[in-house]
């Protein structure tokens, strides 16, 4: 069957990944068609979370320039959108966690972000609600919140005579064109994968694994919690080893909701709550804010972010599938990064130079890092 083109670009997933790039692309001056089918998105299953970590250089300096980008639009963007930069407290139980404190502020500090640290009476003082004998904090400044849902969809809704959307469940992905359900074949320019972890679906040779995590949000109550509150212990908890985990993540959202993280399970794809791990996870949170367990909690649910091995989004060109572009395996960084994802996708698709700030680390983005040359007879 003859595909009918349809737009210069079609951008398979509606989340805030394709969004961002949706919206980039077409402020470029070209037409994008995103094909959405409604599945359950990692962007309506994050913290919403806007924040710098420095796991790798490369990971610290997309994250600095997307935050950066965040805080440019920011006045741009509807109320719904929920957007504070309201920073983040990474809290240290003891020695080892403070001395990971210093060592996180003298990276962040050298990449030039606002950041500072504090005693155990300093941050009993600007966040009385934690309990007490914490040895301390990192403060990041710069880091905000976000109703990633709302955001997608004003990215989406911004440029109307550029972008398209369309309700359609793609099956299968060649190139530049995709089969829809339905049996239609649909071509443009280019084609960009950006649906999380169901990328695999339509291209199995990427490495991605899901990793389901679990979130919890409270009723309405007045404000108690400034910052978003992290753990230092986040960093061996929740991003080292294969088993399942818990870390302390909470922040107060505009409404006086608190939001409250995280888990996660490997390869775990059942959609359902596992009552076990919520438990887990909750008694953590109360380890850290102890009146946590008298306020009522009124809706939890899972998601699945997409990981990489190394961490990094893939970001480029399909080396084996000329017109197939990537924009996945971001994690728990979807959000965050969003934004400088679009921007170094658009460079890469229109052949223009990436910025200047990811430059230094375009190999640490692109797929060919996982997914071998294509070989041409």
């Amino acid at each position: 069957m003859i595909a009918g083109r349809v737009a210069d670009v079609i951008v398979i997933g509606g989340g805030i990944v394709g969004a961002a790039c949706a919206d980039e692309l077409a402020s470029q001056g070209l037409n994008v068609c995103v094909l959405d089918c409604q599945r359950p998105a990692a962007t309506a299953a994050g913290m919403g979370h806007l924040v710098v970590l420095d796991h790798s250089p490369a990971e610290l300096a997309l994250g600095e320039y997307s935050v950066r980008l965040w805080r440019e639009l920011a006045a741009h963007l509807p109320d719904d959108c929920a957007m504070r930069t309201n920073g983040t407290l990474w809290l240290a139980c003891n020695e080892p966690e403070m001395a990971e404190a210093e060592r996180k502020q003298q990276a962040l500090s050298a990449f030039g972000l606002g950041c500072e640290l504090i005693s155990g009476a300093a941050l009993a003082e600007v966040e009385p609600s934690l309990r007490p004998g914490l040895l301390g904090a990192l403060k990041v400044s710069g880091d905000g919140i976000l109703y990633a849902p709302n955001a997608a969809r004003w990215l989406l809704q911004r440029q109307p005579g550029r972008v398209r959307q369309r309700q359609a469940e793609v099956v299968a992905v060649e190139g530049n064109r995709v089969r829809l359900a339905d049996g239609q074949w649909l071509q443009a320019d280019a084609v960009l994968l950006a649906n999380g972890i169901y990328a695999k679906d339509l291209c199995p040779d990427l490495p991605l694994q899901a990793k389901k995590g679990h979130l919890l949000i409270t009723d309405r109550y007045p404000a108690q919690i400034s910052h978003t509150l992290v753990e230092l212990g986040y960093i061996t908890n929740a991003h080292k080893g294969d088993g399942p985990s818990v870390a302390f993540n909470l922040q107060q959202r505009p409404t006086g909701q608190l939001f409250v993280g995280s888990s996660r399970q490997f390869d775990n794809h059942d959609p359902a709550i596992d009552a076990a791990m919520l438990g887990r996870m909750l008694r953590r949170a109360m380890d850290f804010l102890p009146d946590l367990g008298h306020l009522n909690g009124i809706r939890s649910w899972t998601g699945f972010r997409s990981a990489s091995p190394d961490g990094q989004p893939l970001v480029g060109e399909h080396p084996q599938q000329p017109g197939l572009w990537l924009a996945v395996g971001h994690e728990g960084l979807g959000v965050t990064t969003a934004t400088g994802t679009a921007k170094l996708l658009a460079a890469q698709l229109l052949r223009t130079s990436p910025p200047a700030e990811l430059q230094p680390h375009l190999h640490a983005y692109l797929p060919q890092r996982f997914i071998g040359a294509h070989v041409h007879a």
